[in-house]
């Protein structure tokens, strides 16, 4: 065995201490970003637009994550809200790639679907994902509200969007934890908003 329990046990409070540690350093300017994020969301949902979400990997599973959240419930008993993650048609994500290449998997679907006024939310750990760059952009020609995810420093798509959330981390997997709690926290602040408490 190469890994003793003692040191497997200092590993995994290390990975807690890095994570929380992460966590703790979100600046008051990456929460007013999120409640920003949040009346966006709720005024595009005022006017009848929804919110659209595309990652790829891990990204991929925070962007059906917050979609499900929205669709479905996170807190609160409620009414759905209209949100899609553009990493879930399985037909799609292999018939474009195959036809035009892995760039174009999520700009058709923003051509096919996004419309004005829509929130357009990408989610790269790096911030210089091709596809998710090139979808960006094509929200943004449709007048899209357009936010980048992202991990320290925003990569490419910083200079591309409307709203930067930058996680102030090079690490993926602190990157990703962050981001699961920043949907957490985006999703709650998008009921309460709309909907009041329980």
């Amino acid at each position: 065995m190469t890994l003793s329990k003692k040191a497997g046990l200092e590993l995994l409070r290390q990975q807690v201490e890095e994570s929380c540690a992460v966590k703790r350093s979100l600046s008051p300017e990456f929460l007013e970003a999120v409640w920003t994020l949040a009346e966006r969301t709720v005024a595009a949902y005022g006017q009848g637009n929804k919110v659209l979400l595309m990652g790829n990997g891990g990204s991929a599973a925070d962007a059906q994550h917050v979609a499900a959240e929205l669709v479905g419930r996170f807190r609160l008993q409620r009414k759905a809200l209209p949100a899609m993650a553009l990493t879930t048609n399985s037909s799609i994500l292999t018939a474009v790639p195959n036809d035009t290449g892995f760039e174009e998997i999520f700009v058709r679907q923003v051509e096919a679907f996004a419309q004005a006024n829509d929130v357009v939310i990408a989610i790269s750990t790096s911030g210089r994902s091709p596809n998710v760059i090139r979808a960006v952009d094509a929200a943004r020609a449709r007048r899209c509200y357009t936010v980048a995810w992202t991990g320290k420093g925003g990569g490419e798509l910083a200079g591309r969007v409307d709203l930067l959330l930058a996680v102030p981390s090079e690490d993926t997997q602190r990157i990703q934890e962050t981001h699961s709690l920043l949907g957490h926290m985006y999703c709650e602040l998008v009921e309460r908003i709309l909907f009041g408490t329980e």
